[in-house]
């Protein structure tokens, strides 16, 4: 059974997808079994053109589309609202088979969570699901990606006590689009300082390539 990493952001459009491409990639270019995958996606009309295609793309893994995702909804606002728009609601049990799936062919897993942490996955009479609730029945801990610029001192302070006031183990932070300089490199040291937690990476504008040795990115799984 393969072991598996959680991502998630500080908010949408931070580049999560971006950067869990980047961490397929190096691991397949490694030589490590890598796979991907994501409960539920929306504002999309297929595979292809949704997160789960571009990581796939990117990484040049050669998973099957139907292994990438649980749930695909067209209409681009947060998935508890699509469901209620266009039926077939998310069941945890689903998503921790289809999950399991995907670890018995892979030894490393990378599991994409939808926009930032505080975002609801079904919400109806019936059931509600917070994308923690995902990440507690697949038993990950997380990863958080967050954009360097400025802001991201609260942002991120604030994702990763969230998660550990719920139990959830957070394994370190990765800057996006990170450009160096005074303010950027401040908000690196202030983030490990008040969060406790280690910045693993910085990435610039249009990285092809993680800068994180292989053997630090495999210690996050599992």
């Amino acid at each position: 059974m393969g072991k598996g990493i959680f991502v998630t952001a500080t908010g949408t459009d931070v580049g999560k997808t971006y950067v869990t491409a980047l961490m397929v990639k190096k691991l397949r270019e490694a030589g490590c079994p890598a796979g991907y995958y994501k409960a539920a996606l929306s504002g999309a009309a297929c595979v292809k053109e949704s997160d789960a295609g571009y990581v796939k793309q990117i990484s040049g893994i050669g998973q099957e589309d139907s292994t990438l995702l649980s749930y695909l909804y067209g209409t681009a606002v947060s998935p508890h609202l699509a469901a209620k728009i266009e039926g077939n609601p998310v069941d945890l049990d689903v998503v921790r088979r289809d999950y399991l799936r995907v670890a018995q062919s892979h030894d490393y897993v990378t599991v994409e969570g939808s926009g930032g942490i505080v975002c609801p996955v079904r919400w109806d009479e019936r059931q509600k699901i917070l994308l923690e609730d995902v990440i507690k029945a697949l038993g990950l801990a997380t990863l958080v990606v967050a954009d360097a610029g400025l802001g991201t001192i609260n942002a991120t302070v604030l994702t990763v006590e969230f998660l550990r006031a719920r139990g959830i183990e957070v394994k370190g932070v990765i800057l996006n689009r990170y450009a160096g300089g005074t303010m950027q490199k401040d908000n690196a040291g202030m983030i490990e300082v008040l969060a406790k937690v280690p910045v693993l990476a910085r990435v610039g504008e249009g990285a092809e390539e993680l800068e994180m040795e292989v053997g630090k990115l495999r210690e996050l799984y599992g």
